[in-house]
């Protein structure tokens, strides 16, 4: 009898704790993002961003985020790395003279991502690493730290889904989000 209960009772336990979800590790300031600051412009703008015009609307005072999200370059990483690359550096400097020079109404959401290889665990504390290796050089480089945010997806959220190295080198990036 002793056992039939110790044995329901395991088993009960196993069936409640069930099987844990993974969630993205978020930087605490992602959720403590500010409303934006929406100034009225009287006329229709003109902006240079990274030697290309662009139009404001006069009555949102935003440039196409989409626009602008496709200026940000993706950066790459090193199977099991988060240290930045001269080659990399040189796509964070042309991101910061697109933060300086049009977009300070938005704030920037780094998203970091990994390969399919390592655990859950593992691979969302590398993704925040490597997000934050990039918010480094982008406060390096003179964009404020309070207008970034961070967020791992770790392997959740791939690019390329093929089981070869080129593709898992797709996936180890950090990509930037505009937040308005």
């Amino acid at each position: 009898m002793k056992s039939i209960v110790l044995s329901s009772v395991v088993v009960a336990l196993l069936v409640f704790s069930g099987c844990s979800t993974k969630e993205p590790a978020v930087d605490n300031k992602t959720e403590e993002v500010a409303a934006p600051v929406v100034q009225e412009v009287q006329a229709v703008e003109t902006e240079t961003i990274a030697g290309e015009n662009s139009t404001v609307n006069s009555s949102t005072n935003e440039l196409s985020m989409n626009a602008i999200e496709s200026k940000l370059p993706t950066i790459y990483f090193a199977f099991d790395k988060y240290n930045i690359t001269p080659e990399m550096q040189e796509k964070i400097d042309a991101a910061a003279e697109v933060g300086k020079t049009g977009v300070k109404s938005f704030n920037v959401k780094l998203e970091g991502n990994c390969d399919e290889w390592g655990s859950d665990e593992y691979n969302f504390a590398l993704g925040l690493r490597r997000a934050n290796a990039v918010k480094k050089a982008l406060v390096a480089d003179g964009i404020d730290a309070s207008r970034i945010s961070m967020v791992s997806y770790g392997k959740s959220n791939p690019v390329c889904t093929a089981h070869t190295k080129d593709c898992w080198a797709k996936n180890r990036r950090v990509n930037f989000k505009l937040l308005p």
